[in-house]
């Protein structure tokens, strides 16, 4: 199992999610975060005076999928969010130990 972090632009966010869903992950995790990679923010104009932006918006998906559907799910997270632009995001991919359904009690893949 594997544990799928993305860090998109937040208007790619839908786009993303329908690209796991028809691929069959049953679920995600959306966080609204802030940050800067290579292109360390912008600067911007208000009322006159120019000021720099050092923190973008972005979303960050996290998403638990069985090793079977990890290329699968890198190659959807990297067609939906792709705009050929500056900021389009990273993608990181984690070896998951363990994952317990609380309710149930279940393990492994049969909790994802």
């Amino acid at each position: 199992m594997k544990l799928i972090t993305a860090v998109i632009k937040p208007f790619k966010l839908d786009d993303v999610r329908e690209a796991l869903s028809d691929i069959g992950v049953a679920g995600i995790t959306v966080t609204e975060v802030k940050g800067f990679g290579r292109q360390k923010g912008h600067t911007e104009l208000y009322r006159g005076a120019e000021y720099v932006v050092d923190f973008l918006p972005k979303a960050k998906i996290e998403a638990a999928v069985s090793d079977e559907i990890v290329e699968q799910a890198l190659e959807a997270i990297t067609k939906a969010a792709n705009t050929d632009k500056i900021g389009d995001g990273k993608i990181f991919v984690t070896q998951l130990e363990q994952v317990i359904r609380i309710r149930t009690g279940e393990t492994g893949n049969e909790a994802i």
